[in-house]
């Protein structure tokens, strides 16, 4: 087929697509009581793509001031309503959970069939409730959390033995990667009983490509969601790209699972105590329900939720406290103060350290880890605010733009943990104003251990270290701009020189 003759194909595509959806919006404009959100003008084909530049949390939030805290926007193909006020996103989240509790899910989520068996993009299901119920149980209830404690603990002194051993060199710490390993381990040693990489080498860093790589696919704007006729093409080689990541995650996969079976076909051999092997006895319990392939994909989104969000959370609180020497000295303080001069932060201690709560409750504000949540999507049509939204519309909740409403928070573009102090808002889906980890029956259930690593990671950085800028830089001058993917890293690495003091074990 010529060139011609495809971009004459192309071109009817796109007439007839917004002939129809121009009939479409029309009667439901038409309706009164059926009436769609307001937006701005809708072009031609593209609709408003040409709007949402590379930082979309960023552009909502802005048309968001000229047509309101829900809005309707067209993405070539695509009907997309965006959420910009707590009250709204409560109607989504909680009064109407149930029919916003489909997943919008990107084209690059069904490589390797992902989007059919994954925890994060199946409908709520029976099959998405078993999963999700597995993962809490093995992972995530208080009951697990609480075993594996000297697990965490162990990983924290690894980061602390290490900016130690920067301290003691003059070497600069990169705080976002130290703060990936950490994590990174973390997770592979609850998964697998194993180190996925060292601080010294650029293990931690190839996966963190990986690991970010897959983020930014799902959250880039990509051409192939908003006109499916170019799925095939992949013009910008999103799918690719994410084949790519994936093939490499479950090629280690895949090798430390027929390591495990090889084990567990010995006699002598003991069991290991973690996930992989309690989801390798629900395989032999189920298989039908629960087979190697489901068993893969469930470790993917573990293994991808369990590493980015964690250690980009850590950095940006990091760099906001650099940029606030004044509020690092507080901390550092209560924590001398609460858990002595040479102590080490335990998790039964973040309860009586207030203002270390603030930092990080401060930080999910202005930094929440998933700016859009992940895009829900309608099961049937429903009215939100006196308006009508479609069955099968993909609903963005501008976390971002929320909890940096004037109208909310007072001097909402400053970083001011101490506006959480007499505060009852919290992060766990109660509090509509500040939903870091979403909020209804599809909140992320990674909050519990996510809670408790953000905070004690934090503590490690801070506890008996002083930290100066690389390259004299000014604390007022510090890079705070973004990379946008599905979540929000910092563009450019945060890295500082530590002065550590009498003990840091």
């Amino acid at each position: 087929m010529d060139i011609i003759t495809i971009l004459s194909s192309l071109a009817f595509y796109f007439l007839i697509f917004w002939l129809c959806n121009y009939v479409i919006i029309s009667k439901l404009r038409s309706r009164g009581s059926g009436k769609v959100p307001p937006g701005p003008y809708q072009f031609p084909i593209i609709g408003n793509l040409h709007q949402i530049g590379s930082k979309p949390h960023r552009s909502y939030a802005k048309l968001s001031e000229i047509y309101g805290p829900i809005m309707s926007v067209r993405l070539g193909t695509k009907q997309t309503v965006v959420v910009s006020s707590a009250e709204i996103a409560r109607e989504v989240l909680q009064k109407n959970d149930q029919i916003c509790s489909s997943r919008g899910i990107p084209i690059v989520m069904h490589s390797f069939n992902h989007h059919n068996v994954s925890m994060v993009w199946l409908p709520a299901s029976t099959r998405w409730r078993n999963i999700r119920k597995m993962s809490k149980e093995h992972i995530f209830s208080t009951h697990s959390l609480d075993v594996s404690q000297a697990l965490r603990q162990e990983k924290l002194k690894e980061l602390r033995d290490y900016v130690k051993s920067c301290s003691s060199s003059g070497k600069t710490v990169d705080i976002g990667e130290a703060a990936f390993t950490t994590s990174l381990n973390l997770i592979s040693r609850t998964l697998f009983s194993v180190d996925f990489a060292n601080y010294d080498t650029n293990s931690s860093q190839e996966l963190r490509d990986i690991v970010w790589g897959v983020m930014k696919n799902i959250g880039t704007p990509n051409v192939s969601d908003y006109f499916p006729v170019l799925q095939p093409i992949d013009p910008q080689g999103v799918m690719r790209s994410t084949n790519s990541y994936f093939q490499r995650l479950f090629d280690i996969f895949d090798g430390l699972i027929n390591e495990r079976l090889l084990i567990r076909g010995g006699s002598s051999e003991t069991k290991k105590n973690d996930v992989l092997e309690a989801l390798l006895d629900e395989n032999m319990k189920n298989e039908s329900n629960f087979n190697i392939n489901v068993l893969k994909h469930m470790l993917l989104d573990l293994f991808i939720a369990g590493t980015d969000t964690t250690s980009g959370t850590v950095e940006w609180a990091m760099a906001e406290l650099l940029r606030n020497p004044e509020k690092l000295l507080t901390a550092k303080e209560e924590l001398k103060r609460v858990i002595g001069e040479n102590g080490v932060v335990q998790e039964s201690d973040i309860s009586r350290l207030p203002y270390l709560q603030v930092i990080v409750k401060e930080t999910f504000r202005l930094h929440p880890a998933a700016p859009f949540l992940v895009p829900h999507k309608t099961n049937e049509d429903v009215q939100i605010s006196g308006y009508t939204i479609p069955k099968d519309t993909e609903i963005l909740v501008n976390a971002w733009a929320i909890a940096r409403d004037e109208g909310t928070w007072e001097q909402a573009e400053i970083f001011k943990p101490e506006r959480f102090l007499e505060s009852e808002i919290d992060v766990k889906g109660n509090h509509f104003e500040l939903t870091p980890f979403g909020a209804g029956r599809r909140m992320c259930p990674g909050l519990p251990l996510a809670y408790r690593m953000v905070h004690l990671m934090l503590a490690s950085f801070i506890h008996n270290i002083d930290w100066k800028l690389e390259g004299e830089i000014r604390p007022q001058d510090l890079d705070m701009d973004e990379l946008f993917g599905l979540t929000v890293q910092k563009a450019l690495p945060l890295k500082a020189i530590p002065t550590c003091g009498q003990n840091t074990d």
